[in-house]
């Protein structure tokens, strides 16, 4: 695992699955509200003229020379939910994330948001 303050450093560089398959490139990290430890890390992928960020969970996630290698497979992540490149995951949004990975989602004691970008 990498340490919380470390991941922010290595956006741009490649986002592979557990296959070493590459999926796109470290755009942004969210983190859990309630911890302020990444949770999802938001790949940019497609074509260079018409990019997209999609989600993908930190959890289990490692680093290498030049890659952030993640648990989900390649075709998973390009299905999960997505944002314009650049963009903002939105509050209503984030149930649906975190349903595609089979993970658990609960909101903040007070209603909160889960996740904010880090």
């Amino acid at each position: 695992m990498f340490d919380s303050v470390d991941i922010r450093e290595w956006q741009g560089e490649s986002v592979v699955d557990p296959e070493g398959n590459k999926i796109g490139s470290l755009e942004s990290v969210y983190v859990d509200t309630a911890t302020d430890e990444p949770t999802f890390a938001a790949v940019t992928i497609g074509m260079p003229t018409r990019h997209r960020a999609v989600f993908v969970p930190l959890a289990g996630a490692n680093v290498g020379p030049g890659y952030v290698k993640v648990t989900a497979f390649r075709d998973q992540v390009k299905n999960a939910p997505s944002i314009p490149d650049g963009g903002e995951l939105a509050a209503s949004d984030e149930p649906s994330l975190f349903a595609h990975y089979d993970l658990d989602y609960v909101q903040g004691s007070s209603g909160e948001r889960r996740l904010a970008r880090g």
